[in-house]
């Protein structure tokens, strides 16, 4: 087997190597496709698995619910697992995208996706049904949808964001579709039991489970460029194939969207948080796209420990508790016309406390052009008011 995988150091300073492998699959094996120019700054390359483990899709039988064996203790029952993932399984597609080679039809990219409204809006990854300039892989327009049941339609991209990782896909059924229910992903815990299901290796009907290792994985973490994305760590066994497909909790309800995986490491596998994924479907009901702020500002999150170096290190550090340190600004973005210099602490934003940098992007959420004011402090606890007038952020940063 022939491995293109993405390579990624830790940002902490670690020598250690990270490799990362997107999990859609495709006919001449299982592959994350990517021809960005830009993979230099976010590496996406592929995963080849052998051709012969990339077969027709397997038509499997609607999980059963058996008896829930729920003792009285309140304990989990022997089939919540079971139960949970029934009520999402008739909900879980398959996805394949067709393209003609030399007069031949060919399978180009697999993966999965989950029915999210009977109007037949599909809830999937972008890599595996658009390309890296945002269009649809096939020139034929043409997906192949196949749900739990064996039905068959044709799909069409309607809206993808490359940045997240994120598409919908549409479906026309004259009969009921089946549709499963999102959660909320703020409600996680690391412990939490999850279930991941999927089509892995064309092996439709998919279900395997694990637990949340980590409720908000950086980007940064995983080595990855661009802007700041989180991600939701779990040790659910997912592959080639499973990108796509819902993350879900024991109450049967989407809590995230499968998306990539550590290769050469097990129980390392990344979902986006369906808080995210619901307020990027609200941006494509609303206009169509993504529409994202940009400041030019590098923040930190503070806490005491970090706090306490800091003021060891340097004894003009702003006494603060909380707070959002401005390591870097970007010469001539809205932040440095602003007049933010580097060092500074945001403790308020938008006359709001803050304390986190997640704070600061759901405050500005999708406020292009509106100015917001902003409380830093600086050495020597010198209080100083500031407003910024957020840009719309470049799709390729």
């Amino acid at each position: 087997m022939d491995h293109f995988m993405r390579k990624a150091s830790f940002s902490s300073g670690s020598k250690s190597i990270v490799r990362i492998i997107a999990i859609g699959a495709a006919s001449a094996g299982l592959l994350y496709l990517s021809n960005n120019p830009d993979s230099r700054k976010f590496p996406l390359f592929l995963s080849r698995v052998d051709p012969a483990l990339a077969g027709d899709v397997a038509k499997g039988a609607p999980v059963a619910v058996g008896d829930g064996g729920k003792p009285s203790c309140g304990c989990l029952g022997r089939d919540f697992i079971a139960n949970a993932a029934a009520k999402v399984a008739p909900a879980v597609v398959n996805l394949s995208v067709q393209q003609d080679l030399y007069g031949f039809t060919t399978v180009r990219s697999m993966c999965s996706g989950t029915i999210i409204d009977a109007d037949g809006t599909i809830l999937t990854c972008a890599h595996g049904v658009v390309d890296s300039q945002g269009r649809q892989l096939t020139t034929k327009g043409k997906i192949d949808v196949t749900l739990q049941d064996g039905r068959t339609f044709e799909g069409t991209v309607i809206n993808s964001d490359l940045h997240s990782d994120i598409a919908i896909v549409k479906i026309k059924s004259k009969t009921p579709l089946p549709t499963a229910k999102l959660g909320s992903s703020s409600k996680l815990r690391p412990g939490d039991w999850v279930i991941a299901m999927g089509t892995p290796l064309s092996l439709q009907n998919t279900v395997t489970a694990g637990i949340v290792s980590c409720v908000d994985r950086k980007s940064s973490d995983l080595g990855l460029g661009g802007m700041r994305r989180e991600y939701l760590q779990t040790d659910c066994a997912i592959n080639a194939g499973n990108s796509g497909g819902p993350l879900v909790n024991i109450d049967g309800e989407i809590v995230g969207v499968n998306i990539m995986k550590v290769a050469a490491a097990d129980g390392l596998s990344f979902s986006i948080p369906i808080d995210s994924v619901s307020k990027i479907i609200e941006h494509f009901k609303k206009s169509g796209r993504v529409i994202r702020p940009w400041l030019g500002l590098k923040m930190l999150d503070l806490n005491e420990l970090i706090i306490s170096q800091l003021k060891e290190r340097d004894a003009k550090f702003p006494e603060v508790e909380k707070g959002i340190l401005v390591p870097m600004v970007t010469p001539g973005s809205p932040a440095d016309r602003a007049g933010f210099h580097p060092g500074d602490v945001v403790i308020e934003f938008d006359g709001k406390p803050v304390q986190s940098i997640k704070e600061i992007v759901e405050i500005m959420d999708d406020r292009i052009g509106k100015p917001l004011n902003v409380v830093v402090k600086r050495a020597n606890n010198e209080v100083v008011k500031l407003t910024v007038i957020p840009e719309e952020a470049n799709p390729d940063m």
